[in-house]
């Protein structure tokens, strides 16, 4: 019996390359974009142990869960490791990275999330890209959560690596992600014996294999599923409007805080200009554990998209997530009214 999901035809490399100039559109560059079959952990891997090695001087800013994870990537690939760790609550400044330079200058690698969807806080990155260019170090970007919410413009801010995926204000796939490279990191891959090669991390087999060689034939059978979800969701993003899509998710945030204001609610990240615009997370009282009211209020409605805080942050944050599909207004009202309902 036919099966629209599973009867499909082969997808064209021709198919496969006019999605990543779409993703590209979508980030204003110039840049090479590789499109990567696989969840978003997979290019942001493959680009620090394409680009990094024992002579590398990294720092790694940490504002969330993820900064851990890549300095522990950068450690395992022999790079030694500044971390600069900032409070979750808010977002590193432009002149912390300074600081850092001037306390080593040979930092030649930086590492940094744009929006830390698990921790609800936002670096400002336009600026701090001036202070990483004008230094002279390589840049890497998770930008997986700010695509879609807000800004991502890797060749106006210097970003050599930018990542992203769909699966959050993007509103597509999580199987599928893209990575846009620069050409200074395209150098520093070739230059670097431990670069992966003819593996799943490699970045350099899609520069040699696929972008060199005209994008006329892939490295390996696309996943189709995610490929066309992935298109689709370029398409919804453009018939609505970037400008559109970045402004559901601001007035989503701004509402939130607000409400959560106004029900006696703390929001986690102290200041609205540190705030993601993709999901708001919020401090419960003190002697209230966040991880039972989530449980408790998502029997009032199963349906909100709230979960508290991973880790050790269980016991104090909440995080309202209004990204993707779940931008809207009504989903934040929701949201608040199922927590109010509990508290």
């Amino acid at each position: 019996m036919s099966h629209p999901f599973l009867d499909l035809a082969p997808l064209s490399a021709a198919r496969f390359a006019s999605i990543e100039d779409r993703v590209a559109k979508l980030l204003d560059t110039r840049q090479d974009v590789v499109i990567m079959q696989g969840e978003a952990l997979l290019p942001l891997e493959g680009a620090i142990r394409g680009t990094a090695g024992p002579g590398t001087t990294a720092l790694n800013v940490i504002t969330g869960p993820y900064g851990q994870t890549f300095g522990d990537w950068l450690r395992d690939c022999g790079a030694t490791v500044i971390d600069l760790a900032v409070p979750f609550h808010a977002a590193v400044t432009a002149e912390q990275i300074r600081d850092a330079f001037a306390e080593h200058p040979e930092i030649d690698f930086v590492s940094l999330v744009h929006a830390e969807a698990a921790t609800g806080n936002t670096n400002p990155v336009g600026e701090i890209g001036e202070v990483v260019r004008a230094h002279g170090a390589l840049f890497y970007l998770d930008a997986v959560a700010a695509v879609g919410a807000e800004p991502v413009l890797p060749d106006a801010w210097g970003v050599d690596l930018c990542v992203i995926g769909a699966q959050k204000a993007m509103g597509g796939p999580a199987g599928v992600s893209a990575v846009s490279v620069s050409e200074r990191a395209w150098e520093r891959m070739r230059a670097n014996p431990r670069a992966p090669r003819r593996s799943y991390l490699s970045l350099l087999d899609w520069k040699e294999r696929w972008i060199d060689g005209g994008r006329r034939a892939l490295l390996h059978a696309p996943a189709q599923l995610e490929m066309l979800a992935l298109e689709a969701c370029l398409e919804r993003i453009e018939t609505e409007g970037l400008e559109a899509v970045m402004a559901r998710h601001r007035a989503c945030a701004g509402a939130a805080r607000a409400g959560a204001a106004a029900a006696g609610l703390e929001p986690y990240v102290y200041e609205e200009r540190d705030a993601a615009p993709v999901a708001t997370t919020l401090r419960v009282p003190e002697g209230v554990v966040a991880s039972e009211v989530v449980a408790r209020a998502l029997k009032v409605d199963p349906s909100v998209p709230i979960a508290a805080g991973g880790g050790a942050l269980a016991k104090e944050m909440i995080r309202v997530n209004h990204y993707g599909a779940d931008a809207s207004l009504d989903v934040v009202r929701a949201s608040l009214a199922a927590l109010a309902a509990v508290l």
